[in-house]
């Protein structure tokens, strides 16, 4: 048998395929968001996660919202109730600046 043609036969043997890397995915919300807007991202949160993508939620404030970030934790906590059957949290929600950020990912 021809030494080349084992090597290579080897070497595809080996061979694992291709390996998904996760990407990050970011969403902006905005504390007065819609209830059917919240669900369309959601959905789209969703979609991301089953292409096994981490899914990064942003609440952006403006102006005065940023005296009632308490709406923003409300809406936080909604969006893991909303996910917690396809997402695990894997960043807490935690203020950076003028944004709440949360970080989910595929189960």
């Amino acid at each position: 048998m021809d030494y080349g043609k084992f090597k290579y036969q080897q070497k595809k043997r080996q061979h694992k395929g291709h390996t998904h890397h996760g990407k990050n995915k970011e969403l902006r919300l905005r504390p007065k968001i819609g209830d059917h807007d919240l669900m369309t991202k959601v959905n789209r949160a969703k979609e991301f996660l089953a292409d096994k993508d981490k899914v990064i939620f942003s609440v952006i404030f403006r102006g005065r919202e940023n005296a009632h970030t308490d709406e923003g934790f409300k809406l936080v906590q909604r969006l893991t109730k909303e996910l917690e059957d396809v997402a695990k949290l894997e960043q807490n929600p935690q203020m950076q600046g003028r944004r709440i950020v949360v970080i989910f990912a595929p189960k």
